[in-house]
Parts: structure tokens; sequence; C-alpha cells
């Protein structure tokens, strides 16, 4: 018998993850600057990191109960309340999960399956397409442009939608664009998705960063609460990405449902995770103020230092990433990660890892250091000037 011939069809066809290539070339590199990895650069406050060592101090590390500690659902409810107008009862629709990803995960398997199509505005965060494969289900991309800031055209999401529609994932400020959807914007789509039957699945995980004024929900419309699955999470804004914390919200039937597959496959999310969060949402939005700070600061600079070189870049206003187009210097988005990476050492990612249409752009964080963006600046000119000779 060959193992491979006992695979499942539809895990042998998901491609894996576009971007870890680059990342295991950059580990056996010196002196290498990285605006690969979506991760903050910062530490997770101290006010968080002891209270979860507290945690552990006093033996506290029990199960909590399937959905997460009632007083972790509670803390969540009050801050959707006063962040975004968004109302949830911590009993029946709230559910602690491992990171967003678990949450994401959970959600696709409740509302998708073999037969089903899932429409994912690309491009997009890798894990979308590889989570609606593993449930059987048919992703379909939905092609956001440049030109449009890639946010989400009622028009083209009119021409996504069959009868076979189950889900569509939406997430804003997006990962790798940095784009954001404004109030507008969603009101657009609402018009085509409210007498639907399709779950949203919003992955908001980026909401606290949005430099260009409040971050709005899908789920703010009222006809749309109801069948959105909000996700979120401490990873990114309240930099606890090791921790693996994060939550969904929505109707109570949803949870129940999600709330199963939740159990029998991890149980509960980590406790000590679970207290450290308890403590974020209590007394730490100063310091996810004081980090966002430094974020938009660090985005202007990169943001201007890649329109200068002449790699055209919009403005991104949400998240962590600049997305410049690398068209003009006739390169594959391949070849210019790979060349740069081994010439200058600075890692990018390209866009396809994203989706087919990220072709002829790259992925750059700026969740690194001031001084390591102008100095990764300073190296992709002195390429992208070679390059064009």
């Amino acid at each position: 018998m060959r193992i491979k011939d006992r695979i499942k069809p539809h895990i042998l066809a998901t491609p894996p993850s576009g971007i870890r290539k680059y990342f295991d070339l950059i580990n056996e590199m010196k002196d290498a600057i990285s605006l690969g990895i979506g991760e903050p650069d910062f530490e997770t406050p101290w006010i968080i990191r002891e209270e979860g060592i507290y945690s552990l101090e006093k033996g506290k590390t029990f199960y909590s109960s399937n959905a997460g500690f009632i007083e972790l659902r509670r803390e969540i409810a009050a801050y959707m309340a006063r962040k975004y107008n968004l109302h949830y009862d911590p009993a029946e629709e709230i559910l602690v999960t491992v990171g967003g990803s678990e949450a994401i995960d959970i959600a696709l398997r409740t509302f998708a399956g073999p037969g089903d199509e899932v429409i994912i505005p690309e491009p997009s965060f890798v894990a979308y397409k590889g989570c609606a494969m593993f449930c059987g289900a048919t992703p379909v991309p939905l092609e956001l442009k440049d030109e449009h800031q890639f946010r989400i055209q009622p028009e083209q999401l009119e021409q996504c939608i069959t009868d076979r529609t189950t889900v569509i994932i939406i997430a804003y400020p997006n990962n790798p664009t940095g784009a954001i959807m404004e109030y507008e914007d969603y009101a657009r789509i609402v018009e085509v998705l409210k007498d639907k039957d399709i779950i949203v699945i919003s992955d908001e995980l980026y909401a606290e960063l949005n430099y260009k004024g409040k971050h709005v929900s899908i789920a703010q419309f009222p006809e749309m609460k109801d069948k959105t699955i909000v996700i979120n999470g401490f990873s990114k804004a309240f930099a606890m990405t090791g921790w693996r914390i994060g939550f969904a919200c929505g109707h109570p039937d949803a949870m129940e449902q999600m709330k199963k597959i939740h159990q029998y496959a991890v149980m509960c999310s980590p406790t000590t995770a679970q207290f450290a969060a308890i403590e974020a949402l209590r007394n730490g939005e100063p310091e996810v103020r004081r980090m966002v700070d430094e974020y938009d600061k660090r985005r202007r600079v990169m943001h201007d230092g890649f329109n200068k070189l002449g790699l055209s870049c919009f403005e991104p206003f949400g998240a962590f990433y600049c997305f410049p187009c690398i068209r003009s210097t006739g390169l594959s988005s391949d070849e210019f990660c790979e060349k740069l990476l081994i010439e200058e050492k600075v890692l990018t990612v390209p866009g396809n890892a994203f989706g087919a249409c990220g072709e002829g752009f790259v992925r750059a964080t700026y969740a690194t250091s001031i001084e390591n963006i102008r100095e990764a600046l300073a190296r992709i000119g002195r390429f992208v000037e070679r390059v064009r000779k």
C-alpha cells in the first residue's frame, strides 16, 4: 500500500502556503531584513504578560468551559459594544477560540461542504482557500483591483454568486493589501447580500489597526447581523500572536454548532491566554493606541518610500502591510522576491501567494522598526535600479 494513495484527493489538491519557502531562506541568512512576517514586533504589553504569569503562579491551569471563561466572554461583549456598537450575549453568542484561525476553520466547516461554493475576495489571507477546500467546498475567487483600492465592488460580487454559494468571506482591514472598507462600501454590498441566503464570515482581526477613522463591520447593518459571523482576536492589536487566543461572535444557532466542532477538536482555548486576554480587554487599550500610533508612523515612511522608488503603492489605511506594484521592474512577483532576498537580503512576499490576482505585487510589512524600514527601502532602491538598467 502506498500511503499517498490513501490521502483524500481534496487534501492532495490543496497547495502548501506560497510564503513558507521565503521564510525558510531568510533563516539561513545573516544581516537580512524581514518585511515578510505578519507579526507585531512589539512584545505583549507587560500588564497582559503579568496576568498570564500570575495565573500560572496561582495554579490556574485547568480547563475552561468549551466556549471560554464566561468572565472573558463578558469582557468581549463589552468590548464589541464599546468599540463597534455590536451587541452580543456573552452566554450564547460568543465563542473563544484558538486564535482567529480556528474560528475561520470551524465557521467554514459549519456552513460549507461538498457541492458548496465559498466566495473569497482576493488577494487574501492564505488560510481561507485552504480551509474551504478542506471542507470539500469550492473556493470562488473575487478579484479585487488596485484601481478600486482593493475594495469589494457590488457588481463583482453579483457576478460571483450562484445557487451554490453558501458563504462569502470578507476581511477588512485586509491582509495582504492594507485596504479597508468604509460604511458606504459596505452599504452597496449589503444591497446585494441582504435578501440572499448566504453566510458572511467577517474576519476583523485587524480592526484596531485602522488609520482612517473608526472600523466598520458589515454586522453593524441590522439586516446582516444574524447571518454574519464576526471573527476577531488578540494576536495583532494586542501583540499576542503566540498566545493563540481569538473569538467568534454570531447568532446563537451558529455559535452552538461551531462550539460543537470546537469541543471535539480542541476542548477549549488555552486558559493562561484567556486570563491574559481578560486583562488585555480591561486595561490594555492605552498600549494598543501606543502601538497603532507607531505603526502609523512606519506606514507613512514605507508608503512614501515605495512611491519614491517608482513602485506604485496605493495608501493602505489598515493592518500593517503595504502592497506595492512591481510590474515596472519587468519581473514577476516570485522573481522579484527571490532575487531581492538573495541579492539584497530583504524579505518580501510575492503577491500571487495571496491569489492569482496578486501577481505583479509584493507584500511588505511595516511591523518592524523605522530603522529597518529605511534600510530595507535603500536596499530595494539599489535592487530596482539594477533591474531597470
